[in-house]
């Protein structure tokens, strides 16, 4: 069965992104990038938010034609634009780079696409994580939480519908000071 895979760069208290949409914070070298590449790579596809979605195509598209890209950048830029994405937004009529858009989050088409898929899919966008996880919707959580305290900002978890149990899987910290949680969401199990 394939998995849904929430994978979001986070804070230590909990944002994904600072005041202003601030992301400057992320560190991500050149040994962390590899390790995302390998982890992408190996996804069926990418589910995603517009703002999401609009940043990655801003960016990632062309990146492996800038020369200042490092090797990493170059073969990521590669695998986002070959991937098929889906964008969840309800304004946005069409997106580009092997894009789908889908106006609402509905769970029977979602286990649909993932069932078809050629491997696990990704998911990002904490709005669209919050979604996801009212509907359970969400199969294994991978937070990479970097090494800083940012105090305001936006918070990958603003609410969920219910307590739900999870089970850790992995833990690995790299050279950066960045540490992934990894945890498989456990269902049918009861909450103590």
């Amino acid at each position: 069965m394939r998995k849904i895979i929430l994978m979001m760069s986070i804070s230590l208290d909990g944002y994904i992104e600072g005041p202003g949409h601030d992301i400057g914070w992320h560190q991500v070298d050149d040994d962390l990038h590899r390790h995302f590449n390998e982890q992408l790579a190996a996804m069926g596809g990418f589910l995603s938010g517009r703002r999401t979605h609009e940043l990655m195509a801003s960016f990632w598209p062309t990146a492996d034609g800038d020369p200042a890209s490092s090797a990493p950048m170059v073969e990521f830029a590669r695998i986002w634009r070959d991937k098929p994405k889906v964008v969840y937004s309800r304004t946005l009529r069409r997106a580009d780079w092997n894009t789908t858009v889908a106006h609402a989050v509905e769970p029977d088409e979602v286990r649909a696409l993932a069932q078809r898929s050629s491997g696990d899919l990704t998911l990002s966008g904490a709005e669209l994580a919050t979604s996801f996880g009212r509907l359970d919707l969400i199969d294994e959580y991978r937070l990479y939480v970097h090494p800083v305290l940012l105090g305001r900002g936006s918070p990958l978890f603003s609410s969920t519908a219910e307590r739900r149990p999870l089970r850790l899987v992995e833990s690995r910290a790299f050279g950066n000071g960045v540490v992934l949680m990894r945890h498989e969401v456990l269902r049918g199990a009861s909450v103590g």
